[in-house]
């Protein structure tokens, strides 16, 4: 952790170090925009969870607590607050028309909850399932800019991108299968693909520009690993969901 700490402060201080660029009217960075190409960081909070499209109810399995037959009644997703940290890469394509390329190492826990009621509907029992993840993300995205005023503009992004979770787990070879093994975690795949969509702002400071976005990436892949066990056979589908609320530093 403090290494990170580290590198943040390290890019930070690079950033701030670049000479000032002024107009002399009050107008930061008057020739931002006229690069080709410029870098910077990015410093991220997210909000992850999964869209879950559970078994149909004629299939869905049933399993043995404390000698009772209990079976699944729902199966829902619930988020949690994580951070990562990126680079910029941004190419300018036309006057207001950016392409921007953002690698980051992204942490993620998702929390799948299953609900189960004994066949005679008087006893519910409630498990969670928690799903870690370190995701490499790598966006492509098209950024349109508003007409600057003054030292603020806005803009919209969209694009798509590829996802690999590190810590995704493969499937057990010493699984046993069946459908008791109330302990086993819900495994995923590691590689995705999604969609993104946001809005932003820029404010042009007197040494570096900072930027505020939010952005929603939707996965496309179903990630849920099929094991013989009553966690993974009563999900049909596991896609991923992402809010981002991102800062961004630019020089």
């Amino acid at each position: 952790m403090k290494k990170l700490e580290l590198i943040i402060i390290y890019l930070l201080f690079s950033l701030l170090g670049l000479s000032q660029e002024s107009d002399g009217y009050g107008i930061n960075l008057p020739k931002f925009y006229d690069k080709k190409i410029h870098f910077g960081f990015t410093i991220a909070g997210n909000s992850s969870d999964f869209r879950i499209n559970p078994t149909p109810n004629s299939l869905l399995p049933d399993t043995i607590i404390t000698f009772s037959r209990y079976k699944i009644k729902t199966v829902y997703s619930s988020a949690s607050p994580n951070f990562g940290i990126g680079l910029v890469i941004d190419a300018r394509l036309k006057k207001y028309i950016r392409l921007r390329f953002t690698p980051s190492l992204t942490f993620a826990e998702r929390k799948i909850i299953y609900t189960l009621s004994n066949l005679n509907r008087d006893s519910i029992r409630i498990f969670e399932k928690s799903v870690e993840s370190v995701f490499l993300i790598f966006p492509l995205e098209t950024k349109i800019q508003s007409k600057r005023l003054g030292n603020f503009s806005a803009y919209a992004i969209g694009g798509v991108g590829y996802s690999l979770d590190l810590s995704a787990r493969k499937k057990a070879g010493t699984s046993s299968g069946g459908a008791n093994q109330l302990d086993n975690n819900v495994k995923l795949n590691r590689d995705d693909f999604f969609l993104s969509s946001g809005i932003g702002t820029d404010f042009y400071l007197q040494y570096f520009k900072l930027g505020f976005e939010i952005k929603l990436l939707i996965g496309t892949n179903n990630l849920i690993l099929k094991e013989n066990n009553v966690w993974t056979n009563s999900i049909d589908k596991v896609r991923s969901r992402m809010v981002l609320f991102t800062i961004t530093f630019e020089g």
